[in-house]
């Protein structure tokens, strides 16, 4: 069902054949968890606030948020950051220990199994909830993320992660000064981000035809 695969920038993911997509670009995995979720939420800005708040939807390997957290450490060494990620498939949390990317805090993300899914490492914490996205992210409190980055599969192959119900969740859980983070820019999940209150615009173009897609609220 998920074999290895190398992406351009030499980083190590998987393809999940069941879907047919794999879990990171194919430029690239390292590089894009970087250029397009880092990058335009503006993580190393966060840094010099003393406090991060990060929502990894759909965490996979949590390469997102493991180079969210080396990019803010970077910054600042005494960064306070809490990473909580959303998660289906308790076998991408397992495969966790089969790959090593050039990501400097991703080594503490080893201890995260599918037996355990939180752990804490100096000022960081990282816990992940195990589950139907759409309904874990019902349990987080609002106002609370600084960032969130949605990394679920394509619109044309999970379009229930792209609904207007699932990102007036988003809304509610994040801060009026947050910025939400996705690789795509296809018109369903554009519209329905608008549905829900956020406004939306192109953000980074990185080994795909289109933009990224990057949202706030509406204030």
């Amino acid at each position: 069902m998920i074999r290895k695969i190398i992406t351009a920038d030499n980083s190590e993911s998987f393809m999940n054949e069941e879907v047919g997509e794999s879990y990171h670009s194919h430029t690239g995995g390292v590089e894009e968890a970087l250029k397009k979720y880092a990058v335009p939420c503006k993580i190393k800005e966060l840094a010099k606030t003393g406090k991060i708040k990060i929502l990894d939807v759909c965490f996979g390997m949590g390469y997102n948020s493991a180079m969210a957290v080396s990019v803010a450490l970077e910054e600042n060494p005494d960064c306070e950051i809490e990473v909580i990620g959303l998660e289906y498939d308790p076998d991408i949390i397992s495969r966790i220990q089969e790959v090593n990317p050039a990501i400097s805090f991703f080594v503490h993300y080893k201890q995260l199994t599918p037996q355990k899914l939180e752990f804490k490492q100096g000022k960081v914490s990282v816990k992940v909830l195990l589950g139907d996205a759409r309904e874990t992210a019902k349990t987080l409190p609002e106002n609370y993320f600084d960032a969130v980055f949605f990394d679920p599969f394509s619109p044309k192959t999970a379009p229930e992660m792209w609904q207007e119900a699932f990102f007036a969740e988003m809304y509610r859980v994040m801060k009026n000064s947050a910025i939400l983070a996705t690789y795509s820019c296809a018109r369903l999940g554009r519209d329905n981000m608008s549905k829900a209150g956020l406004l939306y615009d192109d953000g980074p173009i990185l080994g795909r035809r289109g933009p990224g897609t990057i949202a706030t609220k509406w204030i």
